[in-house]
């Protein structure tokens, strides 16, 4: 392929593209592979073939059947990553019915939107986890579960919501038990499942994933078989997954990293899916890398970065690590080079994307150059198109800076009962705009430098704060770093950074900024500077600019 000179790039064509249902697949898996370890959950002692898998996920289906649970219906996910989680999502999957990913961090107010939105019937949830008291939430929104028939609940705030499903042992009035609902499914049950399946198609939606949007309520994007089994597939095949392959599963199953670059990757290889714990942990996500051997291993850099950070890092043979994915923010160069280097992680991939895509849109594979796999996203992924825009929706030359646009297999249906915002965001021609700046090369090779909204406008000058925050890693003292605008009087904007030390270490802000000085243009060395020991962060690691920049205005007003 000859040079580009325009910002226009198709990923390479795939004959092998999926056209089956995720449950007939999963049933596929299962018969060539019935003595693979499928699933190894550490912190709840679970280890499951093929075969005792595929065993629980009917049990669990055939009880949703049993429940009135039919194609198209609704059912939330609630909870950390477990056993349960992924039986959901494969028994949902296998009988037609729409899991929605709530995220495990939500409060009252989110949780009754996002039930609401998507009109669930029935929600699976924990009981508790960190400070979330997830049953004592749903009681307090439906106070009438208190004297309700189980799965008969009829409530004043939920009108769709019928079914709370519990997990753990414990009773409690209204609410049915997982494992209850396990029991439920007779012969007639069984053979309604094996009946329902010849009826689905790889083009019914499957998937609500609610996107955590700075501003502006949730939106639900909505997901086919086809979006997320072929995106799964794409990881394993770009990671060399087979078999004999085992990923540790480190992210969040409620969004796309976990249950289709983690599950569905290892499902479409046959492969092992590993949980080291049910929220993220260094120790004992290096602990189960090196007792269980796993050959991949996913993160964000925040978790790749705690990782090597650890005090007891260097205890834990990581020899057996090969390949994974970095992803769900950009990765500092430093930090790539490290875990290329002293995780033994030769093939680690990084990979770009949106929930709205699948997620993958873009990825680097393990024969790119060193400089391509820490300054790019990669590129196209296959049976995808990537074309970089200007405000006016022409594609711009090579080496300009646009808007990420997508077209392609992985592209959702739409916003779930959202039709305005779905317009706002999938144009005529089915491009999807991102809402993300990026800079393509003469190879196709994609550069992020910000969101749209991200960018700072300062004095008349625009400052990518990706740019700057790529300098200030160069620093051996910094650890992390977020850099966003904050409003100013004079100048419209001001840039701000806040900085993470790595342990023992101490610096100045003086000294930040002589760090500075002639290395970057003087308008993007940060006016103000923050020394932290943590950030506000979504569950899956991506870094809330907004908390931020609403504290600083606080603090600076």
């Amino acid at each position: 392929m000859g040079a580009l000179t325009q910002s226009y790039f198709r990923g390479a064509s795939d004959p092998h593209l999926i056209s089956q249902t995720i449950g007939d697949y999963l049933d596929g898996i299962c018969e060539r592979y019935p003595d693979n370890e499928a699933l190894v959950v550490r912190h709840q002692d679970i280890r499951w073939t093929y075969r005792q898998f595929k065993t629980e996920i009917d049990r669990l289906a055939s009880g949703l059947l049993a429940l009135g649970i039919v194609p198209g219906d609704r059912v939330g996910i609630w909870g950390p990553n477990s056993a349960e989680w992924i039986m959901v999502q494969y028994a949902t999957a296998s009988i037609g019915a729409i899991m929605v990913c709530l995220n495990p961090a939500y409060r009252l107010n989110e949780l009754e939107y996002a039930l609401n939105k998507v009109e669930c019937r029935a929600i699976v949830s924990a009981e508790s986890f960190k400070t979330s008291q997830y049953l004592s939430m749903l009681q307090k929104l439906a106070p009438e579960l208190a004297h309700c028939e189980a799965g008969r609940l009829s409530a004043e705030k939920f009108p769709h919501l019928e079914m709370v499903i519990r997990m753990g042992d414990a009773h409690t009035p209204g609410m049915l038990n997982f494992a209850q609902v396990c029991d439920l499914g007779s012969e007639e049950h069984y053979r309604q499942l094996t009946a329902i399946k010849k009826t689905l198609q790889a083009e019914d939606p499957i998937n609500i994933q609610f996107t955590s949007g700075t501003t502006g309520a949730p939106k639900g994007a909505t997901l086919t078989h086809r979006n997320i089994i072929n995106n799964g597939r794409l990881c394993a095949t770009s990671m060399g997954f087979t078999d004999q392959d085992r990923l540790c599963i480190p992210v969040p199953l409620y969004h796309c990293f976990g249950m289709v670059m983690g599950n569905l990757a290892c499902l479409t290889a046959g492969a092992t899916a590993v949980y080291p714990n049910d929220g993220f942990d260094p120790e004992l996500t290096l602990r189960a890398v090196a007792e269980e051997r796993c050959t991949g291993l996913h993160g964000a850099p925040t978790m790749f970065i705690a990782e090597l950070d650890h005090p007891s890092f260097s205890d834990f043979d990581l020899s057996s690590l090969r390949t994974g994915i970095m992803a769900g923010a950009p990765c500092p160069v430093e930090v790539m080079k490290r875990v290329l280097g002293d995780m033994n992680m030769q093939d680690i991939l990084i990979a770009y994307g949106q929930t709205e895509t699948s997620p993958v849109n873009h990825i680097t594979l393990p024969d790119d150059t060193l400089e391509n796999r820490t300054g790019t996203v990669g590129r196209a992924v296959p049976e995808v198109e990537i074309k970089i825009t200007d405000n006016h929706n022409q594609v711009v030359a090579v080496g300009e800076k646009g808007e990420i646009c997508v077209r392609g297999y992985s592209v959702m249906r739409g916003y779930w009962n959202d039709e305005q915002r779905t317009l706002e965001t999938i144009d005529g021609d089915n491009w999807l705009h991102s809402g993300d700046l990026g800079v393509m090369d003469e190879h196709g090779y994609v550069q992020i430098v910000g969101r749209i909204k991200d960018m700072v406008i300062r004095g008349g000058e625009n400052i990518y704060p990706r740019e700057v925050e790529e300098f200030l890693y160069t620093h051996p003292k910094i650890a992390e770093v977020q850099v966003f605008g904050v409003p100013d009087v004079k100048m419209g904007e001001e840039l701000c950074a806040w900085v993470q030390l790595h342990p023992g270490e101490t610096m100045t802000e003086d000294e930040l900024k002589s760090f500075c000085r002639d290395q970057i243009t003087h308008f993007k060395i940060p006016r103000y500077v923050r020394f932290v020991q943590e950030y506000p962060m979504t569950v899956t690691g991506k870094m809330q600019k907004f908390l931020m920049r609403e504290q600083m205005q606080a603090e600076l007003q």
